[in-house]
């Protein structure tokens, strides 16, 4: 006979009695990080050179290691098939290579200063690619180690906090600054990150995507600000995962921009987050198209372009 399968109330019965329970569920947001807050309400915000839009560019420059570690879990664009899985090993490293230098090249055309978020293991690999960045005027984000880093909740704190350290200490010994800004994995956080982010000293995070403006998160180690990084209009998400054109990606980036400026007239300035990766958008077939799209972004003059650092400093004083 086939196997009886379980009902809704005996798979209810065989597990722990603690997985239902959550000590912050209650009426209401079911955390003190920060309070509600509705756009309309808040005090306008002011760009410097009288913008109204922010664009904050942020390119993720990874190191995929050739064996993936799932513990956590598999970081999104990390090795698929069996060992050695050098055709998306050699794919990712393209973007060292290759596709990083054209995204700069393209922020250079038009003056424009922008966030790279680094993994340490690129400190460590590629010393002259990170010189190059930082010698152009870009920021260094952290980005975790590598891309076996992954943070989810139930990850050793010791452990997660070792993580932390070991990846702004390698930054800041390739560069001679420490980062302020720090990008988990896919977005991805402990209950634990940002108070052991506040603890290191880190002055801003981008993990939490639930507003278009920074805002303060409190920790019982301090405060720490967090830039919301949009998820839905990365490149990775609209042309890997939704499998659309770099057309259908500028056609996106420039509808946001179109309503975030009408949005600006009467609530104060906006932010535009561009979440780049360099092995997708740095091919060939896409960069043309891409560096159209800043060119048209740049000739507005409601429109600027800044670094992560830049943006929580000016919103701070605002």
């Amino acid at each position: 006979m086939p196997e009886r399968l379980l009902t809704p109330i005996e798979v209810k019965m065989s597990l722990d009695a603690d997985y239902l329970k959550y000590p912050m569920r209650r009426r209401g947001m079911d955390h003190d990080y920060y309070p509600y807050s509705k756009f309309p309400d808040r005090d306008p915000v002011q760009w410097p050179g009288g913008k109204t839009l922010m664009v904050w560019p942020v390119i993720s420059l990874e190191y995929f290691p050739m064996v993936p570690n799932d513990d956590p879990f598999r970081a999104p664009g990390h090795m698929q098939t069996a060992y050695p899985d050098y055709r998306h090993y050699t794919a990712r490293e393209y973007g060292t290579r290759i596709g990083i230098y054209r995204l700069l090249d393209a922020f250079e055309k038009v003056g424009a200063t922008i966030s790279v978020a680094v993994n340490s293991a690129i400190g460590e690999r590629y010393p002259e690619l990170v010189k190059d960045i930082v010698d152009a005027g870009h920021e260094i984000i952290a980005h975790s180690t590598d891309m076996n880093g992954t943070i989810a909740s139930g990850m050793d704190e010791a452990r997660e906090r070792e993580l932390i350290r070991s990846s702004l200490y390698t930054l800041e010994k390739t560069t001679g600054t420490r980062p302020r800004g720090w990008l988990s994995i896919a977005r991805s956080q402990s209950f634990n990150t940002a108070r052991l982010l506040a603890e290191a000293g880190v002055d801003y995070m981008c993990d939490w995507v639930n507003d278009e403006l920074p805002y303060i998160f409190t920790t019982s180690a301090g405060d720490i600000v967090n830039i919301p990084l949009n998820h839905e209009l990365s490149d990775r998400q609209i042309i890997n995962v939704q499998q659309q054109s770099i057309d259908s990606y500028t056609q996106s980036i420039h509808d946001a921009a179109d309503w975030l400026l009408q949005e600006a007239d009467q609530h104060g300035g906006r932010m535009l987050p561009m979440h780049l990766t360099p092995y997708i958008t740095g091919l060939p077939y896409r960069i043309a198209r891409f560096e159209e799209l800043v060119t048209q972004l740049a000739a507005n003059s409601a429109i600027g372009f800044a670094r992560g650092d830049a943006i929580h400093d000016a919103w701070q004083r605002a």
